[in-house]
């Protein structure tokens, strides 16, 4: 059993902080495969590129509405498998079912409702992401809510953020890409093959995790949550700490989405760099520094000065690190990039050791604000609990996402209208397109531009957050009263 005191502060086993991590994984896993999709839909479902890049923006419509009623249903659950577990199940399988459909059925579907049909199966991939996701941040607040120890799933999670994006790129584009040449049907298909049984493993060892720890007990003021429709708009009124926490996550979320784009990657890596494959390398290089990083400023910054310090930590180190980038992609010769064991290497030169020293940096420093941003999400809901009496983790969870999700969701949109503006109307930019000017401004803004507006944002949003180490110490010891009186 998880170990408990009698101060108010209940504390997990470090095992159980890191399995449940691997929730998180699962989901991202998915979100990394979903990157691809407006490839399948120009090619497969015969979409038209700005249809294509603005559908994942268009469907947030549909995500805005289904966000809040799983936040709901999660804040009313509290039965025999406990409140986050039923949604981690259901949810994956999902998730797991259809995608399998999405890029194995919808193409050969007849044309006249190939893309309806593809609609429809999306909506029904998003609430499955909903359910899963929307735990991950719902069950910090019952799996521990000791201050030190709290920040520690940070680390877990930035670790295996870390692996996920370092050995899904190298399989995605330096292994499926060159083994089909292009986004075909076979590449979908070996893509789907390993990311659904991965993430079902994960998730299991997530359920198993959390188990201990997803009782009553553990749960806000320790008895079940009487919570309305109404209390949705008393806690996005009240509780200035998830607003500055949406609004700081949600740009910066917006830039690495972008980022991230299976575009961006095919205009830097492809065509201003000229060897895909560097993606893997950089990636591989980069990582287990990454990783050190990521666990002094997690373990050391984040559990000593408190997660608000943590994050201007990252804040401010990622911002150096992205203007310093810009300034080398035009100052020196992208184009002589290159790294031992990837095809061309010529040897070490100014380009390639700064741009690794640089993006080393961005890394590790915007691993400790991105990924602290979920155990932060805890803090608030314990926030609510002190401010109002409601444990509601689910629509704290939800309120997040759903924001965060329709700011993010614009990535795509950014990078298809940037991209039809230059003359791509009909196809995106792909490994063998020549290189433009402003093919490389798109492909330097969308790695670095957009992420100096959002920490900028995020720089703006934490003057005004409210939940410092000291903060957080009281609302603990204001929780812990509450809880005493309720018994």
């Amino acid at each position: 059993m998880a170990a408990k005191q009698t101060t108010g502060v209940h504390r997990a086993k470090i095992w159980q902080i890191a399995g449940f991590a691997f929730n998180n994984t699962a989901t991202n896993m998915y979100m990394f495969f979903m990157n691809f999709i407006t490839y399948y839909m120009v090619g497969a479902i015969g979409v038209g590129v700005v249809l294509a890049t603005s559908f994942v923006t268009i469907m947030r419509i549909w995500d805005g509405v289904s966000d809040p009623f799983v936040g709901y249903m999660v804040d009313k659950t509290n039965g025999r498998f406990g409140k986050n577990r039923p949604f981690m199940v259901i949810g994956n399988l999902t998730l797991m079912l259809s995608t399998f459909i999405m890029f194995h059925v919808s193409h050969n579907m007849p044309s006249a409702i190939r893309f309806v049909f593809f609609v429809i199966i999306y909506m029904i991939y998003v609430v499955g992401y909903t359910f899963q996701c929307v735990v991950t941040k719902s069950a910090q607040s019952c799996l521990t809510n000791d201050p030190k120890q709290r920040p520690l799933f940070t680390i877990f999670d930035g670790i295996y953020n870390t692996l996920v994006f370092t050995l899904l790129p190298m399989f995605f584009t330096g292994y499926l890409l060159k083994k089909h040449g292009d986004f075909t049907l076979d590449y979908f298909h070996d893509a789907w093959m390993m990311v659904a049984p991965v993430a079902f493993i994960l998730t299991c060892i997530a359920v198993f995790a959390i188990s201990a720890k997803d009782r009553p007990e553990y749960f806000g003021t320790g008895k079940a949550a009487k919570v309305g429709i109404k209390d949705y708009w008393e806690v996005l009124k009240g509780n200035r700490a998830i607003q500055m926490l949406v609004v700081s996550a949600g740009t910066d979320k917006l830039a690495l989405t972008t980022q991230g784009n299976a575009t961006v990657s095919v205009i830097v890596y492809a065509l201003i760099f000229g060897n895909a494959s560097l993606q893997g390398a950089v990636s591989a290089y980069t990582s287990i520094p990454t990783m050190l990083f990521l666990m002094f400023g997690a373990g050391v910054i984040a559990t000593r000065l408190g997660q608000k310090k943590a994050m201007m930590f990252g804040t401010y180190g990622s911002l150096i690190c992205c203007v310093l980038s810009v300034m080398l992609f035009y100052m020196a010769d992208p184009s002589t990039m290159s790294l031992p064991g990837v095809e061309g290497f010529t040897g070490f030169n100014f380009f390639t050791l700064a741009f690794l020293g640089l993006w080393l940096g961005f890394k590790g420093f915007s691993g400790i604000s991105g990924n602290i941003v979920i155990p932060m999400t805890a803090d608030c809901a314990d926030y609510e609990v002190a401010r109002s009496g409601k444990y509601v983790p689910g629509l704290m969870g939800t309120l997040f996402s759903f924001v965060d999700k329709m700011i993010s969701s614009l990535g795509s949109t950014i990078v298809g209208l940037m991209c039809a503006a230059i003359g791509f109307t009909e196809t995106l930019p792909g490994p063998n397109t020549p290189l433009t000017p402003q093919l490389k401004f798109i492909g330097v803004f969308c790695l670095y531009g957009l992420v100096i507006i959002g920490l900028i944002c995020n720089i703006i949003a934490m003057k005004f957050y409210p939940l410092t180490k000291e903060k957080m110490q009281e609302i603990q010891e204001e929780i812990a009263r509450i809880k005493s009186q309720a018994a």
